[in-house]
């Protein structure tokens, strides 16, 4: 699978809707990111942030519009997404009764990651967040902040093209926020998205802003 370049845009939006119900969540964005660059999406709870990115994740269908990421149309070519995409909600999403280095062993098995090279990105992520030393522990032994370390280096693992950030900084210390920021951070080749209530932080990174 290609990459985008960056003259082909990562993401493009045209009147993308999103209702629930009779409850719309989103209603006519319109959006276009350059391949590299970093997206801030701000605004209040129940402005359609998070729903916003699971569209983008290809994990909910817009109700209409039109949304292209990584030169794939959604809903329909949602499949050329797979692997391409990392994604870090407001839920860890690790298996509770196994441990960090077990939850990205099977992570990285799902990306077709060899053993070998699972295991030295494994290491080197794990150490990049402080969590070396709980590696082999249960995840439901852990604080909310140490889930949320393993569950961003389970984000880029397979060094996606594409990160969807649901508030990365929940949770966390000052420290460990460092470590994760800087985890999460601008890459060669990638491209975010930061959903944040931290408005001076995430523009502070941001090429661009979306109000919702």
């Amino acid at each position: 699978m290609e990459r985008t370049t960056k003259t082909t845009p990562a993401i493009r939006l045209q009147g993308l809707v999103r209702d629930f119900g009779d409850r719309p969540a989103l209603t006519g964005v319109d959006l276009e990111l350059g391949a590299g660059e970093t997206l801030a999406v701000l605004g209040p709870n129940g402005s359609g942030k998070t729903t916003l990115l699971r569209i983008l994740a290809g994990l909910l269908r817009p109700s209409g519009g039109e949304a292209v990421v990584l030169g794939a149309g959604l809903p329909r070519e949602t499949w050329k997404l797979r692997g391409r995409v990392g994604f870090l909600g407001h839920e860890p999403l690790l298996y509770r009764d196994l441990s960090p280095d077990e939850n990205l062993t099977l992570a990285a098995r799902l990306h077709g990651i060899g053993r070998e090279e699972a295991r030295r990105r494994i290491a080197e992520l794990l150490d990049r967040v402080g969590m070396t030393y709980r590696s082999r522990d249960r995840v439901a032994e852990f604080s909310a902040g140490m889930a949320q370390r393993v569950a961003a280096c389970r984000a880029v693992l397979h060094d996606p093209e594409l990160l969807l950030l649901d508030e990365p900084d929940s949770h966390l210390d000052p420290a460990a926020r460092d470590a994760v920021g800087d985890l999460l951070g601008p890459a060669p080749g990638r491209t975010r998205v930061i959903v944040s209530h931290q408005r001076e932080r995430a523009l502070a990174g941001a090429d661009a802003a979306l109000e919702l």
